[in-house]
């Protein structure tokens, strides 16, 4: 990170102060580099959040707003919500506002194609993103930054990070998005139009000073990494999605969005909101709406607290592609545990689940939150032995990962075009408050979407009516084989 840091670079949030304290602490936390400070033992050690809430500037998920959430929606929070997993945010009191009203937002998140496979870190953030899509019944884009993950890369070729996007878009798709308002874009693909001139817009008011305190560049930072963060801001503006959100940009730009992201990723925003703060429309008063942001933690990679999982080193996740018995070996060998020496040890003194990963694994996975107490209250008072507590963590997690092989499995390359066709989507928003959003015109100058209503060619139709019947089917097979488990569980 930089250190010599313009004290302008941006005014929302204390920057420089959190690059100098990092510098201070050892714990560095940005879109490029994570990891907890080391002690004078030269032990990792945990992440702060609330630490990086003071540094960053951001608001703590209270009590009192996720009662306001389950008030507004009508729904239980999430488990990541309840367990402090989704911890910090900017803005989501606005976006409730909003909801209330019946007033228009959506949904933005991403993700960087850089493996063959995702690991289960990678799928918290689209998990939570769904349940938003699902709680609130409005859009969803999701960016796919294929061209950062060249620029950022010294090996990598366009060619194979095209590759990785087919791949990874599958991934996403396969956490059970729906395609009727969802919308999937590459960054080589989508780049123009619209989408350009907003890019072009937030870059004009970005400085390389700003760039550098922000983002730690340097004099040999090549310049498209430099200029990527106004194309990952730009997706925060509504008028990027005239497809979506109709042409007329004095209604498109007040239109804000949602991001669901790894507290890492804050830095890109922080920057957008404060142009969004700045920039007018036609020297209007009409501001561009700021993107309200929900922050999540990161799940520890098998070595420990501090640590982060890499899709490049195998040893340090569990993916998504790996076998129950690889799940089984990888949990058994590497996950980091906060047992004691001896069992004699352990028996007297209990386990530290703080930093023992089979228990944080299952602070993410398990739903049931009492079985999570139990298991919690066993293995601190020293009842459950750190074998015990791993054979817990193995099972649930092949049950997660199996369950997405089975989706994925499903997921072919006529979904992906679905889900990547540039379209009106459709959603309802609030029950209680329609919505109403700028009508979107289609091929032939008609209205093709009000309040979300979006007319589909017969092409596209056919695609979704395919998806339907694909969701029956699995949907028709699990209550075949919930009645098959309970016949057999009958049997003498």
């Amino acid at each position: 990170m930089a250190t010599n840091v313009n004290a302008e670079a941006l005014k929302e949030s204390p920057i420089p102060d959190a690059i100098e304290k990092h510098a201070a602490s050892k714990q560095t936390v940005d879109p490029y580099n994570v990891q907890g400070e080391v002690g004078e033992d030269g032990v990792v050690k945990a992440i702060d959040y609330n630490k990086l809430i003071e540094e960053f500037g951001t608001k703590k998920i209270d009590q009192a707003l996720l009662d306001r959430l389950e008030r507004v929606t009508g729904k239980k929070p999430h488990r990541f919500l309840r367990r402090g997993i989704v911890f910090s945010h900017r803005d989501l009191e606005l976006i409730l506002d909003r909801y209330e009203k019946g007033e228009p937002f959506y949904l933005y998140t991403g993700r960087g194609p850089s493996s063959d496979s995702v690991h289960v870190g990678h799928t918290i953030p689209f998990e939570f993103t769904k349940w938003l899509q699902d709680t609130f019944d409005v859009p969803l884009v999701i960016m796919m930054t294929d061209d950062e993950k060249y620029l950022f890369s010294d090996k990598r070729t366009i060619e194979e990070v095209e590759g990785y996007c087919s791949n990874n878009a599958k991934d996403i798709i396969a956490v059970g998005f729906d395609p009727n308002k969802t919308f999937i874009f590459s960054d080589f693909q989508y780049m123009g139009g619209a989408f350009y001139k907003n890019v072009v817009r937030l870059s004009k008011h970005i400085t390389l000073n700003q760039a550098r305190a922000i983002f730690g560049f340097n004099d040999s930072t090549n310049i498209g990494r430099i200029h990527f963060g106004s194309i990952q801001g730009a997706s925060s503006w509504a008028s990027s999605f005239p497809h979506i959100f109709g042409e007329d940009e004095s209604k498109t730009v007040a239109i804000p969005c949602l991001i669901p992201c790894a507290i890492d990723q804050d830095p890109y925003f922080r920057m957008t909101r404060d142009v969004s703060a700045r920039l007018k429309y036609k020297n209007s008063n009409i501001s561009y709406a700021k993107p309200a942001l929900i922050h999540s933690r990161f799940l520890d990679a098998l070595q420990g607290p501090g640590t982060k999982m890499s899709a490049s080193v195998d040893e340090s996740a569990i993916f998504m592609r790996d076998t129950p018995n690889q799940i089984k070996n990888k949990i058994n060998k590497y996950a980091f545990s906060g047992g004691k020496v001896t069992v004699e040890e352990h028996r007297e003194k209990g386990g530290d689940t703080n930093v023992d990963v089979a228990y944080q694994y299952l602070r993410f996975f398990l739903e049931d939150d009492e079985e999570l107490e139990k298991i919690r209250v066993a293995y601190e008072s020293g009842e459950m032995l750190t074998g015990d507590l791993k054979a817990i963590c193995i099972k649930e997690l092949q049950t997660y990962v199996a369950a997405f092989q089975e989706r994925r499995a499903k997921v072919d390359d006529e979904a992906v075009k679905l889900f990547m066709t540039t379209r009106p989507l459709k959603w309802n928003g609030n029950p209680r408050a329609p919505v109403v959003v700028p009508q979107v015109q289609n091929a032939d100058g008609e209205a093709a979407a009000e309040g979300g209503d979006g007319k589909l060619t017969k092409n596209q139709l056919k695609k979704l009516e395919k998806q339907k019947q694909i969701e029956a089917k699995k949907a028709q097979k699990a209550k075949e084989k919930e009645e098959k488990d309970k016949a057999a569980a009958a049997q003498p």
